[in-house]
């Protein structure tokens, strides 16, 4: 039952009675967050140059980097140069600006460029060098992560075969002869480099060496002695901070960089969530590692640091931004997975999300093999031979997903308010989840410093639904005493995750608490206004001390609480706040609902910073605005003008929707039997299991522009799916229960002229293997299953403001 209630407000030491209503008998959930965070001195890192030659610096402290000496929060996203067409590069990159990524991590594939023994292939799409000058042109720096063994998927970890049959498992160690190699490679990657490193001016900003190294430091130190002596000198040194290593590395040589996903393809189990995946879910700013990452390589263990880890910056290099599907094991990923995970790491004290991966691609053609992991080549998975799709926030063929915007929408929170969340340790409230499967006791942590901060909220895990939290009310004690919010206890939504702000000073004017999150900051004729996203119904308050700010509020209802005011706000695309602080400075406050908030879009066009709104995807390129979308809802765009979205101009017509036609060709043959490979994995088909195949020949509509940006989308139920071209392989698909993309404007004309082919082979009812629940076809009496159900095409259109 609900009744007038009395409750305490404490703001910066001032306790407040009020009146409201308030659900009977909640007790407020309490954290204590008034100790500081201690900060070391930045020589125990033994980096490289750290200055360029305009006098930048990008250097480092126990917290987080430094530019310029003030904490950076950058945003860092894995894309494979090899794994993409050069010539697509470019558009690519600015999509991954414009989501808010900051620093492109890319491996180097050594098998991508030495199949051959002495034979170095460094043209195309396979330049090193091409596409570091292509990333300097955007405005992105880089980190190149060296190998010479990198996994990725790639065969033999990405380490050329005769390496693997000169060494064995002298490969890597520092056995001589190995290192003779890891030299020339070296040599070869620095040929790529030089004079694009941070201290010539260059992009390239760190280096990472190795990958998922469980062996002696002494090797990994001799792979970063080897690189300097050839010249590489880079402010930022890195290696994997999973598993421990056998003995620590010396303090400061590299630094540690973690990884956390939902889920992974790796695992034996063909159950959902094996293993330690739940725990992902939780908040755990005491341990960093993960122990779910790559058990098949590294073996069932406990997550732990190196003891020295805490005295390092929390910074992460694979949060999962999607999966792969192995043969034996197809997750299938939704976009509040990717997201939640991202917020759990960032309120457990990462300061810098490094998203694994962020752009799909395709595996390049080999010359004596496919290049992807295989049982066949001793790995533990068998692997699509071409795509690398692995559902990423941009897939395979640039296809903007859900993640993107949700990401997106993070990063512009972390652009704007990462320099001061770099100072705030993370903090765990008084009472804990017991474990991952505690559905009952709310997930939520405080990063704090000083009396200001943020609440991290998360109330979500995959595949396990978690009930709404009712009574909801933080305490959060600070140095000068305690803030308590929202003014009456709140339902927190089922399944919702979500980040607020406290004491918090937003262009001059305090804000003592806000019910809704933070997004972003722009100036504009004297005021700076602040974006806040609604939480998932949860009501919206932002709470003022009338000594401070003088407001008024053009929407809402306004409540008084002793010195504080509170206002409650419905969204709204104009201000429904404008606040100023006694010195004159004045902040408009701006609510958008959930789904508009993720429209939003930042980014500065010459000294100018622009904000949009828009539901397509957005590349801000020059003095341009690129608007592409496949909908005249999409290709529609709001600026943000005098404290108003309003439409830039008429939205343009919505490109139309085609139908190939699908001829089958030839039935399936009987459905294979799925043996062992190897490994003890089940086993991918062979090339001979493919004559078994259906076959569908794929007819697209005549009259269609090649330059045209048109994506295939097959719609199929079967166990693996291929798309060939006049008999050449493009891509392929192990079925999870998503569509099967092609997207055709890099294979034209040839895709519009000559023979192009589905093949389809038979799922058995039987299979050893893990597709999604909800994936699962029914197969009513049938011993196995096949179909073709759609094959439409979606054009993106482009509108430039």
């Amino acid at each position: 039952m609900l009744a007038p209630q009395h409750w305490l407000i404490g703001i910066t030491g001032i306790f407040i009675l009020a009146t409201g209503t308030h659900i009977a008998d909640a007790d407020p959930l309490l954290v204590d967050a008034s100790k500081p965070a201690a900060v070391t001195g930045q020589g125990v890192f033994h980096l490289g140059t750290a200055r360029t030659p305009d006098g930048h610096e990008l250097t480092v402290n126990n917290l987080s980097l430094l530019r310029d000496s003030k904490p950076w929060l950058p945003v860092m996203g894995e894309f494979h140069f090899a794994r993409y067409p050069a010539g697509e590069w470019k558009d690519e990159l600015l999509k991954m600006k414009a989501g808010g990524i900051d620093i492109v991590a890319t491996y180097v594939f050594w098998i991508h460029h030495e199949e051959v023994k002495d034979k170095w292939d460094w043209t195309g799409q396979r330049s090193l060098r091409d596409f570091i000058k292509t990333c300097a042109d955007v405005g992105m720096p880089v980190i190149v992560r060296a190998g010479p063994w990198c996994h990725g998927e790639v065969r033999n970890g990405g380490q050329p075969d005769y390496i693997v049959q000169e060494m064995g498992r002298r490969a890597r160690t520092n056995d001589p002869a190995y290192l003779e190699r890891v030299k020339i490679l070296y040599s070869q990657i620095f040929d790529q480099i030089k004079g694009l490193q941070w201290k010539d001016g260059g992009p390239i900003v760190g280096m990472q060496f190795e990958n998922e190294y469980s062996g002696s430091p002494d090797h990994l130190m001799m792979l970063k002695k080897i690189a300097t002596d050839l010249g590489v000198d880079l402010p930022i040194y890195t290696k994997t901070g999973w598993p421990v290593t056998r003995a620590q590395v010396p303090f400061g040589a590299m630094l540690p960089l973690e990884g956390a996903y939902a889920e992974g393809f790796w695992d034996s189990s063909i159950a959902p969530m094996p293993g330690k995946y739940p725990t992902e879910f939780l908040f755990a700013p005491v341990v960093r590692t993960s122990a779910a990452i790559g058990t098949d390589q590294l073996g069932d263990r406990e997550a732990k640091d190196a003891a020295n880890a805490t005295q390092y910056p929390y910074l992460t290099c694979e949060l999962g931004g999607g999966m792969m599907s192995s043969y034996h094991r197809r997750v299938l990923i939704y976009p509040d997975d990717i997201a939640s995970i991202a917020l759990i790491r960032v309120g457990s004290g990462s300061n810098l999300p490094g998203y694994y991966m962020y752009h799909g691609g395709t595996n390049p053609d080999g010359q004596l093999s496919t290049m992807q992991e295989s049982q066949e080549s001793n790995y533990p998975n068998d692997m699509p031979v071409k795509t690398y799709d692995f559902q990423a926030p941009l897939g395979e063929f640039g296809q903007v997903r859900p993640h993107y915007h949700m990401l997106r929408r993070m990063h512009m929170f972390l652009h704007d308010f990462g320099s001061e969340l770099t100072l705030m340790k993370p903090v765990q409230p008084q009472k804990l989840p017991a474990n991952a499967r505690d559905t009952e006791t709310l997930r939520w942590l405080v990063r704090a410093n000083g009396d200001s901060g943020f609440v991290f909220v998360n109330n979500y895990q995959r595949l396990q639904p978690m009930p709404a939290r009712q009574a909801v009310q933080f305490d959060v004690k600070l140095p000068n005493g305690n803030v308590q919010f929202p003014s009456a206890p709140i339902t927190v939504p089922a399944d919702s995750y979500f980040v607020w702000p406290f004491n918090l000073t937003i262009g001059g004017v305090k804000l003592n608490y806000a019910t809704a999150q933070p997004v972003c900051t722009i100036q504009g004729d004297g005021i700076t206004y602040a974006i806040f996203a609604q939480s998932k119904d949860v009501p919206a308050e932002f709470a003022f001390d009338q000594d401070l700010a003088t407001f008024k509020a053009t929407t809402g209802e306004r409540s008084t609480a002793g010195k504080l005011a509170i206002v409650k706000v419905k969204p709204s695309k104009d201000v429904s706040i404008l606040a100023s602080s006694p010195d004159g400075k004045r902040l408009g406050i701006i609510l958008l609902d959930e789904a508009t908030s993720l429209n939003c879009w930042k980014q500065k066009i010459g000294y100018t910073e622009r904000l949009v709104l828009c539901s397509g995807s957005v590349i801000f390129d020059g003095d341009h605005i690129r608007v592409h979308g496949s909908t005249a809802a999409e290709l529609a765009v709001e600026e943000l003008q005098n404290g108003k979205f309003a439409a830039m101009s008429p939205a343009p017509a919505a490109p139309a929707r085609m139908q190939a036609t699908v001829e089958r060709i030839k039935e399936a043959g009987p459905a294979r039997e799925i043996t062992r490979g190897k490994r003890g994995q089940p086993g991918m088909p062979t090339e001979a299991q493919w004559e078994q195949a259906a076959v569908y020949r794929l007819k697209l509509p005549a009259g269609i522009d090649a330059a045209r940006d048109m994506l295939l989308r097959i719609r199929y139920t079967g166990d693996v799916a291929r798309i060939y071209l006049d008999g050449k392989l493009l891509t392929d698909n192990f079925y999870y229960g998503n569509a099967f993309d092609v997207g055709l404007k890099r294979f034209g004309p040839d895709i519009y002229q000559k023979e192009l082919l589905l093949k389809v082979l038979p799922l058995r009812k039987d299979a050893p293997i893990y597709i999604a629940k909800e994936a699962w076809p029914d197969f009513k009496d049938d011993a196995s299953t096949i179909a073709v159900d759609d094959a439409e095409l979606i054009e993106t259109a482009e509108v430039v403001y």
